[in-house]
């Protein structure tokens, strides 16, 4: 049985983390798997325009198989884990999370190196890192304080609170919340509604903000002037449709 099941349709990419008896506990073996596929769909820029990531069962996941830790399985590398993350997060096409269920510590940095989040009413996210005595090494501590603020982040770390579905929209953790069972087609259409524009721009769009965002807005606007791909292979078609009506 895959630990993350792929599949690809009509441009769209799903990476299913498929542990669902152990609400898809993050283990070395699934992340050595999620990194194959990574890997795989960023070569595919012309195939695939856009990827979702979610989890199979009543949770996204629980977070990091702390019985693997027990029983000393490890990655490949020191920061494997750390780096899968960074391979999403680095990826050319746009990705979105889609949240049910748990989403605890490091499910929570997984999910945090997409772009997007769709969260069901019943998604419940915390950093648990002190529950366990443990500090964070998969970017709990960068990425959650640039997608949330500063203020927030140390609160939810500190606290190790959940946080559902809907406050998660409100503090700027996800996107939007849907009924639990309206996630998968809420997030389908998300993604549909991405692949109606030019998969060229999107992609030059991601590159360009998660260049900037650690940037002051001077440099930032510079290496947008400098860097800019420019027009893409698609705009004559797209202006030859516009003018048909």
């Amino acid at each position: 049985m895959a630990l993350v099941e792929y599949t690809a349709a009509e441009g769209i990419a799903t990476l299913t983390l498929n542990r669902p008896e152990s609400l898809n506990a993050l283990s070395p073996p699934m992340f050595e798997e999620l990194r194959e596929h990574v890997d795989h769909i960023a070569g595919e820029t012309e195939s695939i325009g856009c990827v979702i990531l979610r989890g199979n069962g009543r949770s996204f996941s629980a977070g990091n198989d702390l019985g693997a830790i027990s029983r000393g399985e490890r990655a490949p590398s020191r920061h494997f884990q750390a780096e899968t993350i960074d391979a999403i997060e680095h990826l050319p096409q746009p990705v979105i999370a889609s949240v049910q269920g748990h989403c605890y510590t490091g499910a929570l940095e997984l999910a945090l190196g997409c772009d997007l989040m769709v969260c069901a009413e019943g998604a419940r996210l915390a950093d648990t890192h002190g529950r366990w005595a443990m500090s964070p090494t998969w970017g709990m501590s960068q990425r959650l304080p640039r997608r949330v603020g500063v203020l927030r982040a140390k609160e939810m770390m500190f606290s190790g609170r959940v946080v559902s579905g809907a406050e998660a929209v409100e503090i700027g953790l996800a996107n939007q919340v849907v009924a639990d069972d309206e996630l998968a087609s809420a997030t389908l259409t998300m993604a549909k509604s991405f692949l109606e524009n030019s998969w060229f721009t999107l992609r030059a769009d991601k590159m360009l903000v998660n260049a900037g965002v650690n940037r002051g807005l001077d440099e930032a606007l510079d290496f947008e002037r400098a860097n800019s791909p420019g027009a893409g292979p698609d705009l004559s078609e797209r202006l030859a449709q516009f003018r048909k009506g």
